[in-house]
């Protein structure tokens, strides 16, 4: 479908594979063809998975992008974050088999998703924004407060701890946790036990329980339109 995110549909399954240089940045072309593999999944009805290369899922925001001018990170930051939102009210399943790192727009992919499958390894799993002299933005804090334990939001956000594979699955980024050599066959059974939901009740039932969050993000999206920070 695109040369920075591949499209395979099998079974049902669409799988999106990010792939955009070594550490997979999320730049403007990214998220334009994430959007159009989102709507292609949605006119095939398939659950989808997103993934990576082997050892990342993605290390960020293309910094190039941030840092060349501040208008240009405010849209790209906005697009991100509608991309975010999008995710979390998508009408079909959403999986993460994160195959590697996710920092920053990385980790907040994992944060969109409904269900999100790591490995083990030596890999960094968080938001790194202070580390990097970013005041986080007002979406990527309000996402974090509702998915991550209230520990691990003070420790993540405020202080820009990073976690390994298994602190990650403590602290709410990851649902499950396996091999490497693991992760396709645990996606797939994701996928497969997905396939037992009905769709509707899914879709109805996720638009009911995130209906809060979404409210709060539409507000966030425009406050970081104002001022990121």
């Amino acid at each position: 479908m695109s040369d920075l995110i591949s499209y395979q549909l099998e079974d049902g399954i669409a799988t999106l594979t990010l792939s955009n240089g070594k550490v997979n940045a999320i730049s403007p072309d990214v998220i334009a063809a994430f959007n159009a593999a989102l709507d292609r999944a949605e006119q095939d009805r398939a659950i989808v998975v997103v993934t990576g290369q082997p050892g990342i899922l993605s290390g960020g925001y293309d910094l190039k992008v941030m840092t060349s001018g501040p208008q240009n990170a405010i849209d790209l930051v906005a697009a991100g974050s509608t991309l975010a939102r999008r995710m979390l009210a998508h009408p079909y399943p959403i999986i993460v088999a994160c195959s590697g790192h996710a920092v920053a727009k990385g980790a907040f992919i994992l944060l969109s998703a409904d269900y999100r499958i790591g490995v083990q390894g030596p890999f960094s799993i968080g938001l790194n924004e202070v580390q990097i002299g970013m005041t986080m933005h007002h979406v990527g804090i309000e996402l974090a407060r509702e998915r991550l334990s209230k520990s691990a939001f003070h420790r993540s956000v405020i202080n820009g701890e990073m976690f390994d594979p298994q602190g990650a699955l403590d602290a709410g980024f990851l649902d499950k946790v396996v091999a490497a050599d693991a992760l396709q066959a645990s996606t797939l059974a994701v996928a497969q036990q997905f396939k037992k939901v009905n769709m509707t009740a899914h879709r109805n039932t996720k638009l009911k329980a995130r209906k809060a969050l979404l409210e709060t993000l539409d507000a966030a999206i425009a406050l970081d339109k104002q001022h990121l920070g």
